[in-house]
């Protein structure tokens, strides 16, 4: 019960504030970026001369990935910790290269992932599991609870706590981003500011892309009864971003869709600056001869998440 005893917690917490006007002093959590004003303008993996300023464009890692998932149970449901309904969930942000490479694992000084995936990377560097506080509790100290109770909605892990799933997308890819990195923040950088500036970054560009609605919208519902093909997933998401993103999908011939992956330059930093799609540069692994399943969820595997007039969900 510890991962609903959580959110629970945080969501009581936040109602007393409000209720008893409680003033709290919220750290900020944004880069100092005044440096970046001056900066020429431009997209990142578009630039024909050096990034001058890291902090102020993804560096090497400017091809930015807004990463979502579809599964169809948690396998925590007894514990509370179910899908939103009406909505795919995050899987993270990613900085691959702009040549589709990538690194990860970037900075064990800020490594909080207690089951690294990757174990040991691909120069033969054993990745150290992570036995600390966890980053939940980073969320906490700069009280947050309007994030917390986002994650737990929308961040969800299949098999294991939320927690332990944005701690491995943390230490994986923001350590690798650069405008994350921690000279970037100033002197007066507070301990694991980046970890929630980068927790913030990934819900705000999980919101530029409302994948179950784009595909609704054109028709495209899940069902345990019809397929549909990969041109109209893809067609479907296209008209409403302007690129066809990367379509994963599992099963026997890869005919289950399980996840989308939208390819994005970023101007300015990856925290706030302006997404540009871009087409995948990565083949789906989708079926293109046979139909696609886009399952629907055991009912008691989802709720409600969206907001009700009166109430917090």
């Amino acid at each position: 019960m510890a991962v609903a005893a959580g959110v629970l917690a945080s969501v009581v917490f936040a109602a007393q504030a409000n209720a008893f006007g409680w003033n709290f002093d919220v750290p900020n959590t944004y880069p100092n970026i005044s440096a970046c004003v001056s900066q020429p303008l431009t997209y990142s993996c578009e630039n024909t001369t050096a990034i001058a300023d890291t902090c102020c464009s993804p560096t090497p890692g400017g091809l930015v990935l807004q990463a979502q998932y579809w599964d169809t149970y948690t396998g925590l449901e007894s514990e509370g910790q179910l899908l939103p309904k009406d909505s795919w969930t995050i899987h993270g942000l990613w900085p691959d290269n702009c040549d589709g490479s990538y690194t990860q694992y970037c900075d064990f000084s800020r490594q909080y992932d207690p089951d690294p995936s990757p174990s040991v990377l691909p120069d033969g560097t054993t990745v150290p599991p992570y036995h600390g506080t966890s980053v939940e509790n980073f969320i906490r100290d700069f009280a947050r609870f309007d994030l917390l109770d986002y994650m737990n909605k929308y961040w969800i892990n299949q098999g294991a706590p939320n927690r332990d799933f944005w701690a491995h997308e943390f230490s994986k890819h923001a350590t690798c981003t650069s405008t994350f990195d921690v000279a970037c923040y100033g002197p007066d950088y507070q301990e694991h500011q980046d970890v929630v500036d980068f927790y913030l970054a990934v819900v705000r560009a999980f919101q530029k892309f409302p994948t179950y609605q784009m595909l609704a919208g054109a028709g495209i519902v899940p069902s345990n009864t019809t397929t549909y093909s990969l041109d109209q997933l893809q067609d479907a998401l296209q008209a409403q971003t302007g690129a066809v993103p990367y379509l994963g999908c599992g099963g026997v011939n890869g005919t289950i869709l399980e996840e989308v992956w939208y390819f994005n330059h970023v101007l300015g930093v990856e925290q706030f600056g302006q997404f540009k799609s871009i087409d995948s540069t990565t083949t789906s692994t989708c079926n293109t001869t046979l139909g696609i399943w886009y399952y629907a969820r055991t009912p008691t595997s989802e709720h409600e998440v969206r907001t009700i007039p009166g109430g917090f969900f």
